[in-house]
């Protein structure tokens, strides 16, 4: 029986690191697709990646309702058909609307087809955020918490990485230069990639019987909220933070690299954008092996220090300063915001790990609270991209640094339990 149980748990583990995967590969695509829109219309390049996190916003407590009333399984399930609803809808993007004019804003015409890339891109920030709710807790779960805990959230995170690393650079393949014919049609394959990815997931997922550790069959109420403790109260606003930086830092680097103008500018940006996400894999990949032993907050203090370090150098650093890449002369800096992915991608595991920590019978709770504040991933970019507009992308990296400083104070201080008189059982 013993043997059975480690063999669900195993299967469950699998099936829990592949829709990790697939969360990213769907998140990731926003950014690099605003360069096509943000070449058409000056405020549309981040408006992608806001649809996509606004949608955590109204999502987030529901996802984790469902998780606890339905199951991981359900869920997941559910999150997969909607995910496929919305890659089909932003495919139909490139094919309907394009000369269809339904408004005016800021001076400029706007066609209908970004109207429907934005429901798209909406409809998957649904998709993406239930799946988050499922893959988190069970993974934790599933490792019994602490650092086995973080140690399986921090192998799925490198599933996640890898499609992240893909994800801008097939888009940088694809479309190579942004020019004023560039359109969503250049990205499609991607976009059936995903739809027929997410359709086999769901095939699979069927046959898989996936444990139910949080369960809540007699649907009692709890005497309190997740919130009545510090340290999760604390994490929730670390998420927040936490995915703006994550977000933040890549895209403005793919930004800025694309407007520097030279042939195949976007390649190089979603090339380095790549970097970023292939260096978390890589973070991430280290921090799976090293997490038995060394504490979450430990790993935490020392990579939102180190980033924090990289992006003072890399704002104080001249732009002359260059280094000759793929025939082109590219800034330094460049190369050092990209290091960043290493320091980021134990950051979401981490946080979450040290937030539901002693959490018990509220962790599923925590998780639809934390998939809320998922929005950040939205918000916080969007005013990076306001500060870059006014003053320029290396600017807006302040922003940044603000944000990674207080993932610091909750690393070092506000991770602490104080609230262990709170029951959990």
């Amino acid at each position: 029986m013993n043997q059975e149980k480690k063999n669900g748990n195993l299967i469950a583990i699998i099936t829990m690191c592949f829709i990790f995967a697939m969360i990213s590969f769907v998140t990731n695509m926003a950014a690099p697709f605003g360069n096509i829109w943000g070449n058409t219309y000056s405020w549309a390049g981040m408006m992608g990646n806001m649809m996509n996190f606004a949608a955590y916003l109204f999502m987030g407590i529901p996802a984790g309702k469902m998780l606890v009333k339905y199951g991981y399984k359900k869920t997941a399930l559910i999150a997969l058909g909607v995910g496929v609803v919305g890659l089909i809808v932003q495919y139909l993007s490139s094919i309907f609307g394009a000369d269809v004019a339904t408004f005016t804003y800021g001076g400029q015409v706007v066609a209908l087809n970004l109207l429907i890339y934005l429901l798209g891109a909406f409809i998957c920030g649904f998709c993406v955020c239930m799946l988050n709710t499922v893959v988190n807790p069970m993974l934790n779960l599933l490792g019994g918490g602490g650092n086995k805990g973080n140690q399986l959230i921090q192998i799925g995170g490198t599933l996640n990485s890898l499609s992240g690393t893909l994800t801008p650079l097939l888009v940088g393949v694809l479309i190579g230069q942004v020019t004023q014919s560039t359109s969503m049609s250049d990205v499609s394959p991607l976009l059936f990639i995903g739809i027929a990815v997410f359709a086999l997931s769901f095939i699979i997922i069927s046959f898989v019987a996936i444990p139910e550790p949080q369960s809540n069959s007699k649907h009692e109420k709890f005497e309190h909220s997740p919130l009545a403790f510090r340290h999760c109260l604390l994490g929730v606003v670390a998420i927040f933070f936490y995915v703006g930086v994550e977000i933040g830092i890549p895209a403005q680097l793919n930004f800025y690299i694309t407007n520097l103008g030279f042939e195949g500018s976007a390649a190089v940006g979603g090339t380095l954008a790549a970097c970023y996400w292939f260096l978390m894999l890589i973070g991430r990949a280290t921090s799976s092996v090293i997490s038995g032993k060394i504490s979450t907050s430990t790993q935490m203090t020392v990579v939102s220090s180190l980033a924090i370090v990289l992006l003072l150098i890399a704002i104080l650093m001249p732009d002359s300063l260059v280094v000759e890449f793929r025939g082109n002369d590219i800034p330094v800096k460049c190369f050092l915001i990209a290091v960043c992915g290493i320091c980021t991608s134990i950051m979401w595991g981490g946080i979450f790990n040290l937030s539901v920590e002693g959490l018990g019978k509220y962790t599923a709770a925590a998780s639809g609270l934390f998939m809320v504040m998922v929005v950040g991933g939205g918000v916080m970019p969007l005013i990076q991209d306001f500060i870059a507009k006014a003053t320029n992308p290396i600017t807006s990296y302040w922003l940044i640094i603000g944000m990674l400083a207080y993932i610091l104070y909750y690393s070092k201080i506000g991770c602490k339990n104080v609230n262990k008189d709170i029951p959990v059982d």
